[in-house]
């Protein structure tokens, strides 16, 4: 058993190198000086998603032959402060959770690896996207083996900014650059909560060590070793965190941003992988739910709420990529829902299945529309549609609002930015008006504020300066 153990940590290990040597040769050889070709930076992808693609497989067969539940791969640990309950440790798991999540990992990210190698073929991107899906690649590897809660945040931090660096992949136009950034700031509100709930864990058991926060039983027969009231704190800022990632209520505004990438990120990350880590991250900490009743009730009320709004916001997309991205939400709030119910095996094969459906909907989705414009145009006129029913009174009205109401994501957006995000700004402006006038209070200056600046104008033109300046 022990030459067992120790050959599927040497595969575990390649599981993971692969991820960071692709980043660093795709990163680092052109900071050199070397210029990468189209070729080799496909060669680099294929060979290193092939090699770990083959290593995960041999550890889920030797696994399965062998009897072994789990595997643990410890690198030690890198940051101790005994006073503070805080020890950073790099820790990976290979069990029944992590293990079916790393091969779909790999899998998808070598075919869609595959089909970008085409879709960007001389594409003034091609290295960036492939440095971006390398980063993804990685902190999908990392998110998926976490053992330590530290280990997963840093995953989950990969992901993040890779894929809003993808939204705002085309940085010559406004619209996606807007788009990355409010995906990136949603990203960082969700990563807040996920931080807390860290540094609570810490605090509460004295470690960041999943085996000692959910039992050491393998997934998903663990036990949680906090109270039901810490259990419920706890889930709560690690529900917040998943829903900002998965797109829940109030964060689905995001999702349709995001399809302003490339066709591979968006099949891959916001149809396929990225949006389903939060479904990941609830099933990683499933024992807090057996603790908590009102825990396990906010994540069904939360996955309803999110089904809701998604099936009818599909249903009114005007655009294919839009309507398949809130398709895919109604699914992963359908897998929340069955994770608050105590489903687990079956959200995670729902995971399996509905990840692959929607990445082979996604990249089929151009040829599609080419198609159905070839063969408007061999018939020459448009393909027919169904006609709908106008109706009048009260259904009318409830009709209009309802979709008006789903074209609008639920409006979550809009009441974001005004009751969230507007009076942070204001705060903010009312405080860099107060520092500028006590600098220029402290120096002797006068403040050149927007304010100043309409009154002097004011002035001048009431003394008769203003037209003055204008004929010079």
């Amino acid at each position: 058993m022990d030459n067992v153990e120790k050959t599927l940590s040497v595969a575990g290990a390649i599981t993971v190198l692969c991820p960071v040597v692709l980043l660093a040769l795709i990163g680092v050889i052109p900071i050199l000086g070397f210029r990468l070709r189209e070729r080799t930076i496909t060669y680099f992808t294929q060979t290193a998603v092939s090699i770990g693609w083959c290593a995960s497989i041999f550890i889920l067969v030797t696994m399965v032959y062998c009897g072994v539940f789990r595997i643990a791969l410890r690198l030690g640990n890198w940051v101790e402060i005994p006073q503070e309950h805080f020890h950073l440790e790099i820790k990976f798991i290979f069990d029944r959770l992590s293990l079916p999540f790393l091969i779909l990992t790999s899998t998808l990210c070598g075919v869609i690896g595959a089909f970008a190698t085409r879709y960007l073929h001389r594409d003034t991107g091609y290295y960036r996207f492939f440095l971006f899906y390398a980063m993804f690649y990685l902190g999908m590897v990392l998110s998926s083996l976490a053992g330590t809660i530290e280990t997963l945040f840093l995953g989950w931090e990969l992901v993040g900014l890779s894929s809003a660096l993808l939204v705002a992949f085309f940085h010559n136009r406004k619209n996606p650059v807007r788009n990355g950034l409010r995906v990136w700031a949603v990203y960082r509100i969700s990563d807040g909560a996920f931080l807390l709930a860290a540094l609570a864990l810490h605090h509460l058991t004295g470690a960041g060590d999943f085996e000692v926060l959910m039992g050491a039983e393998p997934w998903p027969s663990g036990l949680a070793s906090c109270t039901p009231e810490q259990s419920t704190a706890v889930g709560l800022l690690l529900l917040f965190a998943a829903a900002g990632k998965s797109a829940l209520v109030p964060f689905s505004g995001w999702l349709p941003r995001a399809m302003e990438g490339p066709t591979p990120s968006s099949a891959v990350f916001y149809g396929a992988l990225s949006v389903h880590l939060g479904a990941f991250l609830l099933l990683r900490v499933s024992p807090l739910l057996d603790h908590s009743l009102s825990l396990r009730l906010a994540v069904i009320s939360l996955g309803i709420a999110t089904a809701v709004l998604a099936s009818m916001s599909s249903r009114v997309q005007t655009d294919i990529k839009s309507g398949l991205a809130f398709a895919s939400l109604t699914q992963v709030s359908i897998i929340v829902i069955e994770i608050g119910l105590g489903l687990r095996y079956l959200a995670l094969c729902h995971i399996i299945g509905h990840v692959c459906l929607r990445t082979l909907q996604l990249l089929r989705a151009p040829s599609v529309l080419k198609d159905y414009h070839a063969m408007e145009n061999a018939i020459g006129e448009h393909l027919t549609r169904t006609k709908t029913e106008t109706r009048g009174g009260m259904a009318a009205r409830w009709e209009a609002w309802s979709y008006r109401w789903a074209m609008e994501q639920g409006y979550f957006d809009i009441l974001l930015d005004e009751y969230v995000v507007r009076p942070f700004v204001t705060l903010f402006q009312w405080s860099d008006r107060n520092e500028r006038r006590w600098t220029a209070f402290l120096s002797g200056t006068r403040v050149n504020t927007k304010e100043n600046v309409v009154d002097a104008e004011r002035r001048d033109v009431e003394s008769g300066e203003g037209d003055e300046r204008n004929s010079k």
